[in-house]
């Protein structure tokens, strides 16, 4: 048996190599080829093309990198047809994946293409779901609430659950704050400045100069910054200061430690909102984009009100304070987290609101990765099934 993973983005690195680790487990013998970043390389998938130039962000942004789009799409479909694996799983990315896909289905029509992370049709774009049904074999998605959209188009599809709310349960914050002789009385503040280098350009500023306002006010609490690995240098690049007022943390094994070490959180959109909810801390959540691309979302695209996961899924209300384009000010953001630290009752009551939220998306059982592979290694059957049928 043989797959394939391609994965763009950190995110989508991160739930490939939880797959990979699944089915290795599951099917020792199965040769696992990828294209992805550091989490793939970890577990010994190294991939032959440099994806880096991928983080991109926007509408606009994305045609500046469309070349790059186009050439590392050729590339990715060249390799998977040298490779020539029984299964691509093609993760998250929606864009750049449409495009591998495309290619090797043209090219290796025998391949199974499996997408892992659907886009969202649910919130833009519904007519999306068609063109991915013609394209890939199997959508495995995280919400129920996908599944309409692509049964008009005899797509199969798996629901596997959000793959951040089955993530190695709570972190240990007590042991973090203990390592870093940071008392319980101490107020802490983590900085989570995106995964996407567009992102450090355009929203860690603002994320960082709130942090920056909260120290000034309170000078007792405790700032940490958690980049993530596919950004790292890009951050250290464009805030070589940082280093002298905030600590920066790098080791990815602690990961969630520091999210459930922290009084509060002030995150970049993404997929690691619903990381820092199952910590169980209070966070808010800020996003800016291009203008071209922000009328476009909200003239032409976007469904619902708010971009925060959590909120969306939960009838579209704000239970997580959202910060977004306009809105987006350090000095708004400084001032919802000191009048959170400045009243304890609220910021408990802020707990509970993302506790209840988050218990209502939370499915029993596997978890999203496991649940994943197993439709994944199902692939496989059918495709020795259908090689006993042709014989």
């Amino acid at each position: 048996m043989s797959l394939y993973f391609v994965a763009a983005e950190a995110s989508g690195d991160l739930l490939a190599r939880e797959v990979a680790d699944w089915v290795r487990r599951k099917a020792p013998g199965t040769r696992i080829d990828g294209i992805g970043g550091a989490e793939l390389a970890a577990i010994g998938i190294r991939s032959p093309i440099d994806i880096s130039p991928l983080s991109v962000l926007g509408f606009v942004e994305g045609i500046r990198a469309y070349g790059d789009v186009v050439r590392l799409a050729d590339e990715a479909a060249g390799d998977i047809c040298l490779k020539n694996p029984r299964v691509v799983v093609l993760v998250d990315s929606w864009g750049f994946m449409l495009r591998v896909a495309q290619r090797v289905r043209a090219r290796a029509p025998w391949i199974r293409l499996v997408k892992l992370i659907g886009p969202q049709v649910w919130a833009t774009r519904a007519g999306r779901a068609e063109t991915l049904a013609a394209t890939v074999d199997h959508l495995l998605c995280m919400h129920d609430i996908e599944v309409p959209y692509y049964e008009p188009f005899g797509l199969k599809v798996t629901v596997i659950g959000n793959p951040a709310l089955s993530r190695s349960g709570h972190g240990d914050g007590a042991a973090l704050r203990a390592s870093r002789g940071i008392p319980d009385s101490t107020p802490v503040v983590l900085v989570l400045p995106g995964s996407r280098r567009s992102e450090i350009a355009s929203v860690a500023p603002v994320l960082m100069d709130a942090a920056k306002r909260i120290r000034e006010k309170r000078p007792d609490v405790r700032i940490m910054v958690q980049p993530a690995a596919s950004i790292r240098e890009a951050f250290s690049a464009r805030f070589p200061e940082a280093s002298g007022w905030e600590e920066i943390l790098t080791d990815p094994g602690h990961r969630y430690d520091t999210m459930a070490a922290a009084d509060i959180a002030l995150a970049c959109s993404g997929t690691v909102t619903s990381e820092v909810a199952m910590q169980g801390t209070p966070m808010i959540v800020g996003y800016k984009t291009g203008w071209i691309t922000w009328a476009l979302a909200r003239g032409l695209l976007f469904k619902k009100i708010h971009i925060t996961l959590l909120n969306i899924l939960n009838g579209d209300k704000e239970i997580v304070p959202e910060f977004v384009q306009t809105r987006f000010n350090a000095e708004l953001i400084a001032a919802k987290a000191l009048e959170w630290l400045a009243n304890p009752a609220e910021l408990s009551a802020q707990k509970d609101r993302q506790a209840a939220a988050l218990r209502a998306l939370v499915r029993d059982g596997k978890s999203a990765a496991e649940i994943a592979a197993d439709a994944i290694l199902l692939e496989q059957i059918h495709l020795n099934h259908s090689h006993i049928r042709r014989r």
